[in-house]
Formats: structure tokens, C-alpha cells, sequence
């Protein structure tokens, strides 16, 4: 019986071009959407990872890795999925005067909360400090920001995102308080609605962002939407309580 030939994963140097996407490892090679290894964790490779639509993820003790996974898990905000109980914890918390969302108030201390919290198939934190660093730079840069709920005057829960253009990249979140990830989730959804920011990328698939609307996209077809939107010009990062109505009142009245 014939073997498929061994696939070799390109090696990058610090700022060499992404090989095509197209070129990413398939179904049967050992990690399906896996692109290339190496370059460098800094602003202007991250720039130009994002604007392709590939992100980086690997582990302690590896070197930088770049994915574009095919096909995409995507939420469409309009398609987002506020479920009853959510709903009725977001509109309690709100009439009690005990939520608040922030855009922006700690970021650092965000994505060192998102740190420590396990991902999906990866052993220990896959957010080392070379890539906090990175996307500390990218923060400081206006690039990437974080959603913040804070409830009783705490922070609860949050997550952060990469934002291009009209494009947002969803990275990851934390929750220290029942629902915080989720009402964070939920207030992007209500930014990105308000500005009229159609998707959010999800990366991967799992079956928590599935219940809550993300659909998986074709790798091109998700190619084809970057290329249209990281262009365009980017939203003011900044929440406002109104986002909050739209999203409430489309679901009904809380009981």
C-alpha cells in the first residue's frame, strides 16, 4: 500500500512572507491547518498574519507556529445566539445597577487572566510572555482590545481581540464569575452590531461557541471576507450602555 508523501513545514525567518494559505497541512496530515513555523512574535508579523487570516498558537517549548485552519469557525453577530437564561442575568444585573462593561480599562491584566485559562488541546498556557508582550504592542498600537465585565466593581471576566479594519479576531477569555465570559462575549457582539461589524472570527471549533451561533466558513470564503474588511477603517473602541438594548430587546422582554 502506497504512503503519502511526508509533508515539510516551512520554515520562516524573521520577516519572510507567509507561504499561501492554500498551503496549509489538510485532513490527513499530522495538524490540520498548520502553515508554517517560525518568524517572529512582534507587531509587524502579526499585522501581516492577521490581514491573511492566519493566527498564531503553540506551546511552551515550540517554536512560533501559524494555523489557518480550513474550514473557520466564524459568529456571525447577527446570528449570535443570546439564550434565555443569559439574557435574564444580563437584564437583572443591569436593572440592579451591578454590571458594568469596560473597553480598554485593563488590558494587561486581561490577557494575563486569559493566561491561565487552559485551552482546548493545549497542555499549560499557550500564551507565553514573548506573545503577551506581542499583543501588548498590538493594544498599544490600537490594534487589539479588550471587553471587560466587571460586576460589584470587580472584574469578573473578559476577553480580548484583535480588531483590523472591519474585522474582528476573537483570541481568547476568562471568567472568575458565573457567566462573565459569556456577557463579555455578548457585549461584543452588541459593539460590533452597533458599528455594523458583520463577523467575528473564532479560529477553531467548539461545541460552547457553536451553542451560542459561530458556524463553521470555508477557508476562502473566510480569505475573501478579511481581504474586504481589514482595509476599511476601524471603529472607536468605547461601550456604551444603549449597545446593550438592541441585543436585549431582539431576544423579548426577560420574565
Amino acid at each position: 500500500m502506497s504512503q503519502s508523501p511526508t509533508r515539510i513545514l516551512p520554515w520562516l525567518e524573521p520577516g519572510q512572507a507567509f507561504p499561501p494559505i492554500d498551503n496549509a497541512w489538510g485532513p490527513d496530515d499530522p495538524a490540520p491547518g498548520l502553515l508554517a513555523a517560525g518568524a517572529a512574535i512582534d507587531l509587524p508579523t502579526l499585522i501581516s498574519a492577521y490581514s491573511q487570516g492566519i493566527f498564531p498558537w503553540f506551546s511552551d517549548g515550540q517554536p512560533p507556529l501559524w494555523w489557518s485552519p480550513d474550514p473557520r469557525l466564524v459568529l456571525q453577530t447577527q446570528h449570535f445566539r443570546l439564550h434565555r437564561s443569559l439574557r435574564k442575568s444580563i437584564a437583572a444585573l443591569l436593572r440592579q445597577g451591578r454590571l458594568d462593561i469596560r473597553i480598554d480599562h485593563d488590558f494587561e491584566r486581561v490577557i494575563r487572566a486569559c493566561a491561565q485559562t487552559p485551552r482546548a488541546g493545549v497542555s499549560g498556557t499557550w500564551l507565553l510572555p514573548a506573545m503577551i508582550e506581542a499583543y501588548l504592542q498590538l493594544h498599544r498600537a490600537g490594534l487589539a482590545h479588550s471587553v471587560e465585565t466587571w460586576i460589584d466593581g470587580e472584574l469578573a471576566g473578559g476577553l480580548y481581540a484583535v480588531n483590523l479594519g472591519r474585522m474582528v479576531f476573537g483570541e481568547s477569555m476568562f471568567c472568575r464569575q458565573s457567566n462573565a465570559s459569556k456577557i463579555a462575549l455578548a457585549a461584543l457582539v452588541a459593539f460590533c452590531r452597533a458599528h455594523a461589524l458583520p463577523l467575528i472570527d473564532c479560529q477553531q471549533e467548539t461545541a460552547h461557541l457553536s451553542s451560542l451561533g459561530a458556524h463553521c466558513m470555508s477557508r476562502q470564503t473566510f480569505a475573501a471576507q478579511v481581504r474586504l474588511a481589514v482595509p476599511q477603517r476601524s471603529p472607536v473602541w468605547q461601550f456604551q450602555p444603549l449597545y446593550w438594548r438592541h441585543l436585549l430587546v431582539e431576544h423579548g422582554p426577560p420574565e
